[in-house]
């Protein structure tokens, strides 16, 4: 009976390491939030066209190929100037060679964040940037492929103007990670006392069951005696 009791507390206690691991590093990993692109930069200057595209179902495996397009004003079709695919990155459009920089996903091959840095800003940059997202989901026993593309309308000026929409913009984003990390938390706290409630009533069951038992076990030592 001791043995049981034993068991049933060890089970607790890896329970609740394996939920405070998992949600450990959901909050250690941060939470994606679809941001809009800043849409103004100045000459001279460097600018992060932003793009992000989260998964519907973040536990699902998935890898994806980022592919940039810009059509300056006055033109009537986008052209391939950039490419990603989570390990080296191709600047395809001599106008942006060596300015552009990737400054999204890193260390992984399941892009969200396609950001890129664009450096060296000039007149000739302002236009219609796309980003497009090539995604292959994998389930357990097919793949699912989708594509998601973004639009940035990018403005150069000469001198830098923040509008309240990037402000709006920067504050909602701080606004859902906070929240979502909120949520996680709360999530974590309820697991623990759910399985904590659990476990002692667990160990009441066991200890009523193991007292029974032992009195059982003495009232027979007494019949025997009582025999003798």
């Amino acid at each position: 009976m001791m043995m049981k009791m034993k068991m049933d507390l060890d089970m607790r206690r890896l329970l609740l390491l394996c939920v405070f691991c998992a949600l450990s590093v959901s909050l250690c990993s941060g939470a994606c939030a679809e941001v809009d692109s800043d849409t103004e930069a100045v000459a001279g200057g460097q600018f992060k066209l932003g793009c992000i595209s989260c998964k519907m179902r973040g536990e699902v495996e998935a890898t994806a190929i980022v592919d940039w397009m810009f059509r300056a004003r006055g033109e009537a079709d986008f052209m391939h100037i950039y490419s990603y695919d989570g390990e080296s990155a191709r600047i395809i459009d001599e106008r942006f060679q060596d300015r552009m920089v990737w400054h999204g996903s890193k260390n992984t091959f399941d892009l969200q964040d396609a950001s890129v840095d664009l450096l060296n800003v000039t007149f000739n940059d302002s236009g219609t940037y796309r980003c497009v997202f090539n995604r292959v989901l994998s389930y357990e026993h097919y793949e699912f492929s989708t594509v998601v593309d973004k639009l940035v309308h990018l403005t150069v000026v000469a001198k830098a103007t923040r509008g309240t929409a990037s402000i709006v913009s920067e504050v909602m984003m701080y606004v859902s990670i906070i929240g979502l990390q909120l949520w996680l938390l709360v999530e974590m706290i309820y697991c623990y006392r759910k399985i904590a409630a659990a476990g002692e009533e667990a160990l009441r069951a066991s200890a009523a069951e193991y007292l029974a038992i032992a009195s059982e076990s003495k009232d027979n030592c007494a019949g025997v005696q009582v025999a003798e």
